[in-house]
């Protein structure tokens, strides 16, 4: 399943995935997301994607908003879960695979800045990844010049979306705003700059990661006098991935809450201790560390 927004990315991406269709025996269906924002441009793109999909002579599946807000009143995050819902829902009743999507090097550059401004740590700074379960992003090393020249050259047409120019939402003050000033002033290849620290931190990440897993594996009652023995990095990531089990994504768990139980983790008190954040129960019971949910 391609997700196609009309755009110079998703244009490039379905052009790439049908030349090469043949040589991978693949079998392609695009998915469109019209929310319904930009009045008149947002039927055009789906206009636009539809002609797409004939071009190429493929299905096509067009989730249709009825929202007609302005885009000012939707966080980017809203929006996302929108998309991706969609997208699941599609590559369910076709029984696709994967479901590709067209970012790019420069989107990963912003991604990155993001969570630098908001004050990630390694996970959050690993960014997008080129495979996430069935999302794939082929395109996630190319820059966004190079994706245009590859436009150019073949003569392939794409939609502008006017309000990426727009400084609404905070990715588009970075990409619009941020980054111009520092190329200007303090580094050329910003954005190339930031993508490598995202694969370099993404590998070291992994390694953090699957050694805390293993970890768990063996210890999975969480004895306190073994976790606070860890080193600092391996004892955050051991405590977010027991805490993933009852909160997948670990939607609105920050640093913050994990320092609150390691506090208890810490701690030489003998009574039972706990504490509750986010919708769990945390507590230690002399050598043991329990989390669940409320």
């Amino acid at each position: 399943m391609v997700a196609v927004s009309g755009g110079p990315d998703s244009a490039c991406l379905l052009d790439v995935l049908c030349a090469l269709k043949g040589k991978y025996n693949l079998s392609l269906i695009v998915a469109h997301v019209n929310y319904g924002l930009r009045g008149k441009d947002s039927q055009l793109d789906e206009k636009f994607v539809g002609g797409l999909a004939k071009k190429y002579s493929l299905p096509i599946e067009i989730l249709q908003s009825k929202s007609r807000k302005t885009s000012t009143s939707h966080s980017e995050e809203k929006l996302r879960d929108i998309r991706y819902a969609f997208f699941e829902k599609i590559s369910s009743k076709y029984k696709a695979d994967h479901i590709a999507v067209g970012h790019n090097l420069n989107d990963q550059a912003e991604t990155v800045m993001l969570r630098i401004l908001r004050g990630s740590g390694l996970k959050g700074l690993s960014a997008i990844k080129f495979r996430n379960d069935k999302i794939i992003r082929p395109l996630l090393n190319m820059p966004r010049n190079e994706i245009l020249k590859y436009l150019k050259e073949n003569k392939l047409a794409y939609r502008i979306d006017r309000s990426n120019l727009a400084a609404i939402f905070t990715r588009n003050k970075i990409r619009n705003r941020l980054f111009p000033y520092l190329e200007k002033n303090y580094n050329p290849n910003i954005q190339e700059t930031l993508y490598k620290l995202s694969r370099s931190v993404s590998e070291d990440y992994a390694f953090i990661k699957n050694f805390s897993r293993e970890w768990l594996k063996s210890n999975q009652n969480l004895p306190v006098s073994r976790l606070g023995k860890l080193h600092p990095a391996i004892k955050r990531e051991v405590l977010r991935l027991a805490i993933e089990k009852h909160n997948p994504g670990l939607r609105e768990i920050e640093s913050a809450h994990i320092d609150e139980i390691l506090k208890i983790v810490k701690s030489i008190k003998n009574k039972r201790q706990k504490i509750a954040l986010k919708g769990l129960k945390i507590e230690r019971r002399n050598d043991t560390l329990i989390i669940e949910k409320k």
